[in-house]
This record gives structure tokens, sequence and C-alpha cells, in this order.
């Protein structure tokens, strides 16, 4: 499974680029394998992208921006949603992913199971 993260790395928006630098940030520092599809220098990435985010995940006016997330073509949602799974310690659940042993996310999940 691939996770991919779709960006644009020429956007004129700092809340985009801050919000791109968290997510890989954290993919990296976690050692989590994925692939930055950028929606600026490949009109492929820009079309797949505007086109698989699902219709109710779309803003209400104009297109999906940036940054956007999927594991292989399976939609794991925007910034936001990945901010909320990682306040919750479920960004593995989040991505379609299973947690590793010993972290948060794993021991939650652990609990959950016991009661």
């Amino acid at each position: 499974m691939v996770i991919k993260v779709f960006i644009a790395s020429s956007s004129g928006s700092t809340a985009i680029k801050k919000q791109q630098q968290d997510i890989m940030g954290f993919l990296t520092v976690n050692k989590i394998d994925f692939e930055e599809c950028d929606i600026v220098t490949s009109e492929d990435n820009r079309k797949w992208m505007r086109e698989n985010v699902p219709e109710d995940f779309r803003p209400t006016t104009g297109v999906p921006l940036p940054p956007q997330i999927f594991n292989e073509e399976q939609y794991c949602g925007n910034y936001e949603a990945f901010f909320d799974a990682r306040e919750e310690h479920a960004v593995y659940a989040f991505l379609g992913l299973t947690a590793p042993l010993g972290s948060k996310e794993a021991e939650a999940m652990a609990r959950q199971e016991q009661q």
C-alpha cells in the first residue's frame, strides 16, 4: 500500500504550504512510506486528484485543494481530517494502515478490544 499525498509545489498560499509540510513531516518522522504527487508539475496528478476526491468531501464551490491524502486509490482525507486523526492518535487508522506495536494508537486499540 502506498500513501499518496497530493501537494502543490509552488502554492501561493502559506497555509497550504504549512499543511503540506506538516503532513509530510509527520509521515517522515513516523517512517510511513509515502509518495509525493505534485499537481503543479503534473497535469495527470491534478486531474486524478480532482476526479478521485469523493463528492461528499469536495468544497461547495471550486475544486478540491491540496493537500489531499490517498491510500493507493482509497481516499483518506484532507488536512483537516488528518489533523483530527493525529489529535485522536488515530493516524494509522485514518491512512488505512496497521499501527505499529508500541504506538499510542496500537495501545488505544488494544484497550478498546479488552473492554
